[in-house]
């Protein structure tokens, strides 16, 4: 059987209104604008409104994307939603999402891989259209990082924002769209990363609100030695798969956690930083958001042209890591 080649057929986007900058945080917690800026890259952040959950989010950027695909939610086949802040433990926040579309006739369900869940979500999807089992696909990523974040942390509350971005996957031409995914997991640094409270290992109690187990926990020092590591080797296999050589790349979508991160992959790489799509000084790292709304920023900024190769690559919580190189 021969397989349909697929791509992206439209992009979108949506941040909630409120910033958070570094010069808000200082008034927080003991740090400073040179200081978050000269470590991560990032200066301001978004943070999503007390009635706003990720379904909203994610809702705002697929309306953009449905129609710059020019497609209506009710031919979506699917409908996957990287996320780590559904907007419940059951419904998933992909069908909370369905039912707001009216995206009647689509399979949906929510995916799990941290910063990495968007590169998993466009993998799984790719699958379905390339066999000819759906037509449509919606690949949402979407975060309220704000709402599990401890913000008198000084080490992980300059860090994360929210924000969603979504695309649509459909057929393309013969030679265009999706050339390779390379994914993988190494569950022996789960540790390093990792929000603990509200699961079945340890249920919502007085003793895990008191000791914060539901923000965010990170090793920084590790996670970072890990992301330098896997960014470069990740992007480098998916473009051996691909059989697409280092400098035939016209933009690197990387995910957007930190800029020493950026850079370290671009070294490896040899690519100069304006063929990197970056964004994280406006936004943060937005986890499974933080790609597909750097995407849909160069897109919509007229970075990306037809028959332009691009390599989408990041990193995450389990530890996770994905890549995927692409024809435009």
């Amino acid at each position: 059987m021969s397989l349909i080649p697929v791509g992206i057929i439209g992009t979108g986007k949506y941040v909630p209104e409120r910033v958070l900058t570094n010069q808000d945080l200082e008034q927080m917690v003991d740090t400073n604008d040179e200081w978050i800026v000269t470590r991560t890259g990032i200066r301001e952040r978004r943070l999503a409104a007390a009635e706003q959950a990720s379904s909203d989010l994610a809702y705002e950027a697929s309306l953009e994307a449905l129609s710059n695909a020019g497609i209506r939610a009710e031919e979506l086949d699917l409908i996957i939603v990287a996320t780590i802040t559904p907007d419940m433990a059951f419904p998933s926040t992909a069908c909370i999402l369905q039912e707001k579309l009216g995206a009647k006739k689509a399979a949906a369900f929510d995916l799990s891989a941290a910063c990495s869940g968007f590169i998993y979500g466009l993998a799984n999807a790719s699958n379905f259209i390339a066999t000819g089992t759906y037509k449509y696909a919606l690949v949402v990523g979407a975060e309220c990082l704000s709402k599990i974040t401890d913000y008198t942390d000084r080490n992980t509350c300059v860090l994360f924002g929210d924000g969603a971005g979504a695309v649509v996957l459909g057929a393309v031409p013969e030679g265009r769209g999706f050339r390779s995914f390379e994914l993988g997991a190494d569950g022996s640094g789960g540790e390093l990363l990792k929000v603990e409270g509200g699961g079945s290992r340890c249920p919502a109690s007085p003793e895990s609100l008191e000791s914060k187990r539901h923000f965010i926990y990170m090793a920084g020092s590790e996670v970072f030695k890990f992301a330098v590591r896997i960014m470069g080797s990740a992007a480098e296999e998916a473009l051996r798969k691909a059989g697409i050589d280092k400098a035939e790349i016209d933009l690197l979508v990387p995910h957007q956690a930190n800029i020493r991160i950026i850079q370290s992959a671009l070294q490896k790489l040899h690519l100069s930083e304006d063929k990197a799509m970056i964004n994280l000084d406006k936004y943060g790292n937005v986890s499974a958001a933080s790609i597909p709304l750097a995407l849909a920023e160069a897109v919509e900024s007229g970075r990306v042209k037809e028959g332009d190769k691009l390599l989408l690559v990041g990193f995450g919580g389990g530890l996770t890591w994905g890549a995927a190189a692409l024809v435009w």
